[in-house]
């Protein structure tokens, strides 16, 4: 199984960055996860739609190819930070890659509630008529206090978060059963 991750941050020490990293290597024998860079899509414009950068193409090309995405983003302001909704403008419009393409979602954050906020409105987002995305059900990975739970090299150390990500990690694979 191919799945791409979205991580909703840019910033080079994220911890949604690291999260994602986390589930990249850990569960590298059960699935092929290639993390995308946000950083080189340019703004979300109805005028170059059509003809869109060789970044947003490449972008959905590997969307595209993908059998799943997982999406971690961080709560910026109650909600999904702006490069987040950005790509996924670019994404709902055109050829649409997101389209019946099942998803699953997580994120971290330093406070105790993980991103609850954000995730319920990009659970909301995934549902729209350009997007129409299935997500995985009752799965919800909420990091909170993150920053006590990575290691300097960046490892996840906490061996609950660990423990509850293996189990998801778990129900997802089951759950693509449907889809694959």
């Amino acid at each position: 199984m191919k799945v791409v991750a979205i991580v909703g941050s840019i910033r080079e020490d994220s911890l949604n960055l690291k999260l994602a990293k986390h589930v990249q290597t850990r569960y590298a024998d059960k699935f092929e996860l290639e993390i995308l860079d946000l950083k080189p899509l340019p703004m979300y414009n109805q005028d170059i739609e059509l003809d869109a950068p060789q970044e947003i193409l490449d972008f959905k090309t590997r969307v595209k190819a993908a059998d799943a995405v997982l999406w971690v983003t961080p709560e910026y302001n109650s909600t999904i930070p702006g490069v987040l909704g950005n790509a996924i403008d670019w994404m709902s419009r055109v050829d649409k890659v997101m389209n019946e393409k099942p998803s699953m979602i997580m994120g971290a954050s330093m406070g105790a509630m993980g991103t609850v906020k954000a995730q319920m409105h990009l659970r909301d987002i995934l549902f729209a008529s350009g997007l129409n995305s299935p997500l995985l059900p009752m799965n919800e990975v909420y990091v909170g206090a993150a920053h006590t739970k990575f290691n300097d090299n960046g490892e996840l150390t906490d061996q609950a978060t660990i423990d509850f990500i293996d189990t998801v990690i778990v129900n997802f694979q089951e759950w693509m059963k449907n889809y694959l």
